[in-house]
């Protein structure tokens, strides 16, 4: 290959991973922030209780400004089909095009229409049609989340098509939408975007506390998403590890760079940490916990996993896979702990000390560096290829000069930084100046809150 068009590769590489990276941040916040808004929704409906509105009026505002993000990043993605990988759309578009078809015509017109009404409708359409407008807002993005979380699957998986000619033409759809490891990734990132929002929530929840907000909103918002988190964590861990053994069989390679095992061999040991070498093709520095990666992988103390020997040139890069699903794993790990230990003290106390409500603002956009990581060990860990075992990421890659794309590379990188930044401020911001209430305001939410306690458990709660 020249030299230009690895360079050219090599920075369209860059550009979309910058791109995807930018994009997923914001709908893996969107798909469970939905259904979190339906459920104070609801809660209101049944309560009558106004904090309830309260605490849906916020946070639909946080929705539609992360939804309106996530909608510009994703157009630029599409973009770069053509502009950078013109031969993706070429080989295997009659798969891909209706894929990303099915995904605008049943969810994105869904979550476009009723985010309106949801936003704008509170006294001006009846009340159950509020609610249901938000109901299937939530049922939008997920939708959403299934048509791409189909194509990528695909991607990783192919099944249900013939290549005539060079070019991928579908003879069973239900082949293609649920491939061999499509099931595993949809509900494995439905869980991750419940994690993101949920910490998203409860961190936001108590810095409002830490800044001395009184009402009762950012207490039983943070109770709920405390709950929620402390709820999927166990889950998520059990579902990842169906979606290991899934990956174990269908790209050995991939785990045989996540475990960084280089021979082939059984009973092999799991890496707390170590330094692989590519050049070397061992790992220096290891410490291990003998046998337990062929138990995890296998069930088996002596089981066997191929190692990245066997697949010569054909596997990943291996530290990226390494070290970010060490990334993954540790914050999962730190979100089980945080979430069960600030569950515990609610269910105790009612309340969480300074130092907890802190470690819930630290754990803020724990998600977000969650879901980076291990979607950075699913992409990176399908290289060389684009679509496993049909097109290879080089023969997909444009051949426009080197300078275009560093050029356009540069300008996303730099309005991507000023759009988080921007983003960010904004949501404390938001935070910040919900922590203002007239005083009786909150002398009517108080009233309110004893009134419904006195009716359920007659006791009263504190604000």
């Amino acid at each position: 290959m020249e030299p230009q068009v690895l360079d050219t590769l090599i920075l369209s590489r860059i550009q979309f991973a910058a791109n995807i990276s930018f994009h997923i941040l914001f709908p893996t916040i969107t798909i469970a922030l939905a259904w979190l808004l339906f459920y104070f929704k609801v809660r209101h409906d049944m309560t009558g209780h106004p904090v309830w509105m309260r605490i849906y009026r916020f946070w639909v505002k946080i929705f539609a400004l992360t939804f309106a993000l996530g909608v510009v990043s994703g157009i630029t993605m599409s973009f770069q089909f053509g502009t950078n990988w013109p031969g993706y759309m070429e080989t295997v578009g009659n798969i891909a095009g209706p894929l990303l078809g099915y995904e605008v015509l049943t969810a994105f017109f869904m979550e476009a229409t009723f985010l309106g009404v949801m936003l704008f409708g509170t006294g001006r359409v009846p009340n159950w049609v509020h609610t249901l407008s938000t109901a299937l807002v939530a049922i939008g993005t997920s939708l959403s989340a299934f048509w791409i979380l189909a194509l990528n699957s695909w991607m990783h998986t192919p099944a249900g098509f013939e290549m005539i000619d060079g070019v991928a033409h579908p003879v069973d759809w239900s082949a293609i939408i649920f491939n061999a490891s499509m099931p595993y990734r949809l509900v494995h990132m439905l869980i991750a975007s419940g994690l993101t929002a949920s910490f998203l929530v409860a961190g936001l929840s108590a810095y409002r506390i830490l800044k001395g907000d009184p009402k009762q909103a950012p207490h039983k918002t943070m109770k709920t998403a405390v709950s929620v988190a402390a709820l999927l964590i166990p889950i998520q861990i059990y579902v990842g590890d169906l979606h290991g053994l899934n990956t174990f069989e269908h790209q050995p390679q991939k785990i045989a760079a996540m475990e960084g095992v280089w021979e082939t061999e059984r009973g092999a040991p799991l890496l707390l940490f170590a330094w692989p070498d590519e050049a070397a093709r061992t790992n220096h520095w290891e410490i291990e916990i003998p046998g337990l990666a062929s138990l995890i992988l296998t069930h088996d103390w002596d089981g066997e996993i191929r190692g990245l020997n066997e697949f010569e040139n054909e596997h990943p890069p291996v530290k990226p896979l390494f070290f970010g699903f060490r990334l993954m794993v540790g914050l999962g790990v730190l979100m089980l702990a945080v979430s069960w230990t600030a569950a515990w003290m609610l269910w105790r106390r009612d309340r969480l000390p300074i130092w907890m409500l802190r470690t819930l603002v630290g754990m803020t956009f724990s998600g977000w560096l969650a879901t980076l990581a291990g979607w950075y060990v699913t992409e990176i860990g399908r290289q060389p290829w684009l679509v496993t075992g049909v097109l290879t990421t080089e023969q997909a890659v444009t051949t426009v000069p080197t300078g275009q794309v560093g050029l356009s590379l540069t300008m996303y990188l730099v309005l991507y930084a000023v759009l988080l930044f921007a983003y960010l401020q904004t949501l404390f911001y938001m935070a910040r100046k919900s922590v203002k209430v007239e005083e009786f305001e909150q002398e009517t939410e108080l009233d309110l809150d004893k009134l419904e306690d006195d009716t359920h458990s007659g006791k009263e709660v504190q604000a």
